[in-house]
C-alpha cells in the first residue's frame, strides 16, 4: 500500500514515553520516523542477500525514551569464517527530516502553497546523533560488498550506546557466488545533470578555482558510484533561463573582437571536462544548448569592454551566422582534444521546427557532431538524434521495431521523468520504492537508461527545505550538501543494480541456450507493471529481486 510516512517529533508523546531507548530493524522502504506501532516488530537478526560487487542497504530503527539521548552507532566488520567484509566497506548514518510538501505538478507558485511537512530522507553521518527524548529515527547502513570476497553467510552487528547503555543488532549479509561489474562498466545509462555552480555557492567558494574542484570532487565521484555516463556541460549562459536557484552559467567564453571576428575561449570547459574524466564519468559530454528557453545569446564584445546579448532564433540568418563559427571552431576543439566522437550537442524539450533548424547549422558547421535531444518524439528528426531520451508520458513511441534498429546503429534510447509525474519519481515525498522502480520501468520497456535534469541544482537550504518555487519538493536534486547521501539516492542505485543482475542472468542464459531460465526471466519482466506503482511499487521491487537473486 502506497505510504507518506510524516515525520513525527513527539510520537512517544502522544502514546506514553518509553522509560529507554529501543531499537529493532525496520525496511528500507518506509520513511522513519513514523507511529510507533508502524515499526516492523521486534526482529533479532536482519539477514540480505547480495551478488559480490554490489551495495545493499538496511535500516534499523532508533525509539527514544524520556529523555534526549546522544546516540552512537558503530558498526563490525562482517564475518565468514576467516573471510571479512571490513567495517570500511559499510556507511551510514540516521536519516533526519528536511522539509517536504506534495505532489503539484509543474508551475510556479508560493513556497508555502502545498504545505510544510518534515520527512525523513537526508542520510548524515553525524556520530554521536543527538535524539530528542520520546523520538523516533530510522539509522540506515548501505554495504558495499567487494568483488573479491568469497561466497558465504558473512555477520556483523550494528552497536548502539545512549547515556551510557550499549545495544547490539545483528545482521547477516549473504553473499552468492555472482560478481556485479565496476558501475564504469554497467549497462543502464543513467544521466543526472550536475550543477557546479550550486556546489561553488554551497562551499563558498570561488567558481572554478583550484578549491572549488577540491570540493566537487567527492560529489562526482558518488555520482560516477551509480554508473553515471555523461557530463553536463554548458556552451552558453543561462541555458535554461535561470529555472534553477542557482543559474548554470557558460563554459565556453564568447567574444567578438574589435574587428568583428570571433574568438571562444575553452578553457573552463576543458578543465571541467578533464576534472570528469578524471572521476570516472567519461562515456558521453552533453553540451547545452543551441536553443535556451530565452533566445538570447551572451557575448563580450571587445569594442565596447561589455556583455552584449544577441536575439535570434533558429532559421534566422544571425542565428546561422553566430551558431556556425563557433561549432566550426568547437568541433576542430574537440578533434584536437581526442573527444569529438563522445560530445553531443544538446537540446531538451524543443518543438520541431526549432530542432530541424538547429540540426541544419550543425551538419552544415560541424559534420558529424552527434546530437541529443530530451523532450517529445518527433518522427521527422529520430534519425538524425544519437541520445534520444523521451518523457514518461511519451516513451510509448518506442516501438520494439525502432529500439531494435536505434540499438543496432550504436544509439542510446531512454526516459526520463520530472514534475509532470507524480511516480515513478525522486521527490522527497516518493516512496523509496519508487526510486528502485525506475530502472525496473527502464528494462520492462527495453531503454537503456534513465535521464533526470538535476542531481544537485539546490535550494536556499537543502538540508532542512527541499520545496522550490516551480516543481514538487525534492525536484531539484537527490543528494545534500557535503555529498551527503539520501533514501531516493540509495534505492535509485539498488534499482539500477537490479537492472545489471538481470541482463547478465539473461545474457547468460541465452548463451547456455537454456530456453527455461530464459522464459523465467521474461515472466518476472512481465510483473514490472506501472499501472501498479500506486499501490505495489514495493512488493514489485523486492518481488524482482528475490527472484534474481535465487537464479
Amino acid at each position: 500500500m502506497r505510504k507518506l510516512i510524516l515525520t513525527v517529533f513527539a510520537i512517544a508523546v502522544s502514546i506514553g514515553a518509553v522509560a529507554q531507548m529501543k531499537s529493532r530493524w525496520g525496511s528500507i522502504d518506509i520513511r522513519y520516523p513514523m507511529a510507533v506501532e508502524k515499526v516492523v516488530g521486534d526482529t533479532a537478526v536482519c539477514s540480505v542477500v547480495a551478488w559480490r560487487g554490489e551495495r545493499v542497504n538496511l535500516q534499523l530503527v532508533v525509539e527514544t525514551g524520556a529523555k534526549e539521548c546522544a546516540v552512537e552507532y558503530k558498526f563490525s566488520d562482517l564475518k565468514c569464517g576467516r573471510n571479512i567484509i571490513s567495517a570500511e566497506n559499510i556507511v551510514g548514518g540516521f536519516v533526519q527530516p528536511v522539509i517536504t510538501d506534495k505532489f503539484t505538478g509543474c508551475g510556479r507558485h508560493e513556497v508555502d502553497a502545498h504545505g510544510e511537512v518534515p520527512v525523513a530522507d537526508r542520510i548524515t553521518g553525524t556520530n554521536p546523533t543527538i535524539l530528542d527524548a520520546g523520538s523516533c529515527r530510522g539509522l540506515w547502513l548501505t554495504v558495499q560488498v567487494p568483488q573479491s570476497v568469497n561466497p558465504g553467510m558473512y555477520k556483523g552487528a550494528v552497536e548502539l550506546v545512549c547515556n551510557g547503555k550499549k545495544t547490539k543488532l545483528k545482521y547477516t549479509v549473504q553473499v552468492l557466488d555472482r560478481v556485479l561489474p565496476t558501475p564504469k562498466d554497467w549497462k543502464f545509462h543513467l544521466d543526472l545533470w550536475q550543477n557546479p555552480y550550486a556546489i561553488a555557492r554551497v562551499h563558498n567558494v570561488e567558481l572554478w578555482s583550484d578549491e572549488h574542484f577540491n570540493v566537487l570532487r567527492p560529489y562526482m565521484l558518488k555520482l560516477a558510484s551509480a554508473g553515471q555516463k555523461a557530463i553536463t556541460a554548458t556552451l552558453i549562459d543561462r541555458p535554461w533561463d535561470g529555472q534553477t536557484y542557482d543559474p548554470f552559467g557558460s563554459m565556453v567564453t564568447w567574444v567578438r573582437k574589435v574587428d568583428g571576428t570571433w574568438w571562444y575561449d575553452f578553457t573552463i570547459f576543458d578543465r571541467w571536462v578533464e576534472f570528469m574524466m578524471s572521476c570516472g564519468i567519461d562515456k558521453e559530454i552533453t553540451c547545452f544548448s543551441m536553443i535556451p528557453w530565452k533566445l538570447s545569446f551572451r557575448y563580450y564584445d571587445q569594442a565596447t569592454h561589455s556583455h552584449k546579448y544577441i536575439n535570434c532564433a533558429p532559421g534566422e540568418e544571425a542565428y546561422t551566422q553566430f551558431w556556425g563559427g563557433m561549432l566550426s571552431s568547437f568541433a576542430a576543439h574537440l578533434k584536437e582534444k581526442g573527444w569529438f566522437e563522445k560530445t553531443f550537442i544538446s537540446m531538451d524539450e524543443r518543438s520541431l521546427q526549432q530542432m530541424q533548424a538547429a540540426i541544419k547549422v550543425i551538419k552544415e558547421y560541424a559534420p558529424g557532431m552527434k546530437i541529443s535531444m530530451a523532450g517529445n518524439y518527433h518522427p521527422e528528426i529520430e534519425a538524425d538524434i544519437y541520445d534520444y531520451c523521451l518523457d514518461i508520458f511519451a516513451y510509448g513511441a518506442y516501438t520494439p521495431e525502432l529500439l531494435a534498429t536505434r540499438r543496432a546503429q550504436g544509439k542510446v534510447s531512454t526516459y526520463y521523468t520530472c514534475c509532470s509525474a507524480e511516480y515513478p519519481n525522486l521527490f522527497t515525498f516518493s516512496d523509496p520504492a519508487d526510486a528502485a522502480f525506475i530502472a525496473l520501468e527502464a528494462l520492462a520497456k527495453d531503454l537503456d537508461g534513465y535521464l533526470r535534469w538535476a542531481y544537485n541544482s539546490w535550494t536556499v537550504t537543502p538540508e532542512e527545505d527541499s520545496r522550490f518555487t516551480a516543481w514538487p519538493a525534492g525536484d531539484t536534486y537527490v543528494i545534500y550538501p557535503f555529498s551527503v547521501s539520501s533514501i531516493r539516492w540509495e534505492r535509485l542505485v539498488q534499482g539500477i543494480q537490479l537492472f545489471e543482475k538481470y541482463k547478465i542472468l539473461l545474457a547468460e542464459a541465452k548463451n547456455l541456450g537454456d530456453e527455461a531460465r530464459v522464459v523465467e526471466l521474461e515472466k518476472l519482466l512481465r510483473s514490472v507493471d506501472i499501472k501498479k506503482i500506486s499501490t505495489d511499487s514495493e512488493a514489485i521491487v523486492e518481488g524482482f529481486g528475490n527472484v534474481l537473486n535465487a537464479m
